[in-house]
């Protein structure tokens, strides 16, 4: 099945998309997540959906304004492409080649759950930034609690997925991880998910004989095509990345686990950082991005002016003061 929550006449929904884009109301579902909660597994997803389904259908998906397909608890990105590290190290601070550490462990970092934007929002430049970019990801969404699990206790837990676009702002990522800490407002004003969440059964065609699922990736601007990856490239499956989630800790119902950024143009950056310069240049409002992954769909998404920073000062030199 294919998820979708939507808003039609000031009123939100959640319903399921028929293959022609008819969207079928679910009566008394107002969260995707709260449905996840309640029910789990794939089986007991569907199951639910079907006994819930109004007896009249909705409108049309072009009908509506599609919101982010579920509002996650925790978003956890991880950096799953070799490729893609590659290019965006040259560019972002200068380095040749991937850390080794990069090897031993899916990285993540937890990004902000508040800046969820639907599949075709408006995207806000982010204050103070004047290079963004966007990056072609595929999300995988956590249906039932676990702990410590294995990559095989893993693909129970995992419901479903959609398409992720992690906004970036170069320049203020650039700046920021000279601290050691990891992204801040360079990763902090939107990220897009969308259009919808299809349930993990629906992709089961697509994998192949190492557990990944071989779906086509591509990333245009402005309507010319910059990128085209297969997500089979990632160098750890989504079980194997929600193990290592669930280590020494919990993944509940909502969670959101992205592949990470693609190769071969599934970001600006790594472009910049392959060719030496800003080829193609960063976004700026006017853009258009269209992110596509086979099987589950399209997010478009156009870039327009933000607010101004509020000025904070920088920091103080203070005299070390003892009590």
């Amino acid at each position: 099945m294919r998820f979708a929550t939507y808003e039609h006449r000031d009123q939100h929904h959640v319903a399921v998309v028929d293959e022609d884009g008819t969207l079928r109301p679910l009566s008394g579902v107002h969260s995707l997540t709260g449905l996840l909660t309640e029910a789990g597994s794939v089986p007991e997803l569907l199951d639910a959906a079907t006994r819930m389904l109004d007896a009249q259908p909705g409108p049309h998906v072009s009908e509506v304004r599609l919101l982010p397909p579920l509002q996650p608890p925790t978003v956890r990105d991880f950096v799953t492409f070799e490729e893609h590290v590659e290019g965006v190290r040259r560019s972002v601070d200068g380095a040749a080649g991937v850390p080794e550490r990069w090897y031993a462990a899916p990285t993540f970092y937890f990004t902000n759950p508040y800046a969820m934007h639907g599949p075709h929002d408006d995207i806000p430049m982010p204050p103070g930034s004047s290079v963004l970019d966007f990056e072609l990801e595929v999300a995988a969404v956590v249906g039932r609690a676990g702990r410590d699990l294995t990559p095989r206790q893993a693909r129970d837990h995992i419901v479903g997925y959609t398409v992720f676009n992690d906004w970036t702002a170069r320049d203020l990522q650039s700046a920021e991880m000279r601290v050691g800490l990891g992204p801040c407002k360079g990763k902090d004003t939107a990220t897009t998910l969308g259009p919808y969440l299809v349930t993990a059964d629906e992709l089961e065609k697509y994998r192949d004989k190492d557990g990944f699922l071989r779906l086509g990736l591509t990333a245009s601007v402005n309507g010319e095509v910059v990128g085209e990856d297969l997500l089979s490239n990632m160098s750890w499956t989504f079980e194997e990345m929600v193990a290592y989630a669930s280590r020494g800790t919990v993944v509940r119902p909502g969670d959101v686990l992205g592949s990470g950024t693609c190769g071969n143009g599934g970001c600006l950056a790594e472009l910049w950082g392959v060719r030496g310069r800003q080829d193609p240049a960063p976004l700026k409002p006017g853009d258009t991005v269209t992110l596509s992954v086979e099987g589950i769909g399209s997010v478009s998404n156009t870039v327009v002016p933000g607010a101004d920073p509020v000025p904070v000062p920088i920091a103080r030199r203070r005299t070390r003061e003892r009590p």
